[in-house]
């Protein structure tokens, strides 16, 4: 059986104090790559972890495995970058070798974040994670504190928001008093943890670069999402002055009184965004989807059904019995549940309207592509 035992440096700590080019594999490489290593920085983990990764492959040889140690570095600016430079040596080392499984030797929590990368590609047997061992306790939680701050993503992720917290703590104790200071420190935390936790940070991350494709290619939904921001921020601006204006009545009034003004603006927004990513969709494929389609539909809908609830409530919540509206010469009184209902069925038509679009367009789309490529042909 051939194993390949993998050190893995996600950092290019080692790459970068030896100045080997990566992957280095085979026992005598290794080996000298230790001494490299040791000789340029002694206290670098990196040096137990190759030497683990040595010992790993000799057991396994002793146990008659075929086993080739190798050595796997990052490079890049970004861990995008040192991820896919891992992922090119190890397709390099699997096609050099052949292994049918591999054993990776790591000594941090960011080099196991490599470990997927591997799996991805050939069988993982186990993951070998190097601790270095002191011979105090207080010595222990000096290295153990050393390697905890040395790692960027450890004090990104613990250090500032607790830096912040203390910042903030005493600032609102003096202004307001201790009860407010602890509430808003526990909201600051748990801000931060639902940051953390729902990886936004993630999502963001490609934010910029998506933005400055949108604009540079001259996508219609750019200009479409800021006017849909805007025409958002109209609908709320009117909820708040209607839900202001009623600051005697009950939350569940204003509540109402604040949708029932927004919605109207806030659909527009919707509907707005949603035409925008629907040419650009067209522009792009020539051809649109039934989701796509179906959206603007939706949209309206919803904002009808919301509008007509939150009108019901208003009117009852006001003893109206009646609303009288004229239609040229005509006049035309309807009560509460009357209107709700028209509302109702106003969205559902909107929707089956929505949905027979989608329906048609989708059918004559492949149509139209199969008469021009026949056309071509």
């Amino acid at each position: 059986m051939s194993t390949l035992v993998l050190c893995v440096d996600r950092s290019n700590d080692i790459g970068a104090k030896s100045g080997a080019a990566m992957p280095v594999a085979g026992w005598e490489a290794v080996r000298s790559l230790v001494t490299d290593v040791g000789l340029a920085d002694p206290e670098d983990a990196s040096v137990n972890c190759l030497l683990e990764a040595l010992r790993v492959a000799r057991e396994l040889t002793d146990g008659g495995d075929d086993a080739t140690v190798a050595v796997v570095s990052g490079g890049g600016d970004s861990r995008v970058g040192a991820d896919r430079a891992i992922a090119r040596q190890i397709d390099d080392l699997i096609e050099r070798y052949d292994p049918d499984s591999a054993v990776v030797v790591v000594d941090s929590a960011e080099d196991e974040r490599v470990v997927p990368i591997v799996e991805s590609r050939i069988g993982v047997d186990g993951v070998d994670r190097v601790v270095v061992r002191q011979a105090r306790d207080l010595e222990s939680t000096y290295y153990l504190l050393k390697q905890f701050l040395g790692d960027e993503e450890m004090r990104e992720t613990v250090l500032v928001p607790l830096g912040v917290a203390l910042l903030v703590l005493p600032a609102l104790a003096i202004q307001f008093s201790l009860q407010i200071a602890m509430a808003g420190l526990a909201s600051l935390l748990g801000a931060v943890l639902l940051y953390k936790g729902l990886a936004i940070d993630d999502r963001l991350e490609n934010t910029p670069e998506q933005v400055r494709e949108a604009l540079y290619s001259g996508q219609v939904s750019v200009v479409t999402y800021a006017v849909a921001v805007g025409l958002a921020l109209v609908g709320a601006f009117l909820g708040g002055l209607s839900a202001s204006a009623a600051a005697e009545e009950p939350v569940l009034i204003r509540v109402a009184l604040f949708i029932y003004d927004a919605v109207p603006w806030l659909a527009l927004a919707a509907l707005t965004a949603s035409a925008g990513r629907l040419i650009d969709e067209r522009i792009r494929d020539e051809r649109l989807t039934s989701p796509v389609l179906n959206l603007p539909f939706g949209v309206v809908a919803v904002g009808l059904v919301v509008r007509g609830f939150t009108g019901y409530f208003l009117e009852r919540q006001a003893g109206i019995d009646h609303l009288t509206m004229s239609l040229w010469t005509m006049e035309i009184t309807f009560q509460p549940g009357q209107r709700l209902l028209a509302f109702i069925v106003a969205g559902i038509v909107v929707s089956l309207i929505g949905v027979r679009v989608a329906s048609r367009v989708t059918e004559e789309l492949p149509e139209e592509t199969v008469e021009s490529e026949a056309e071509q042909s």
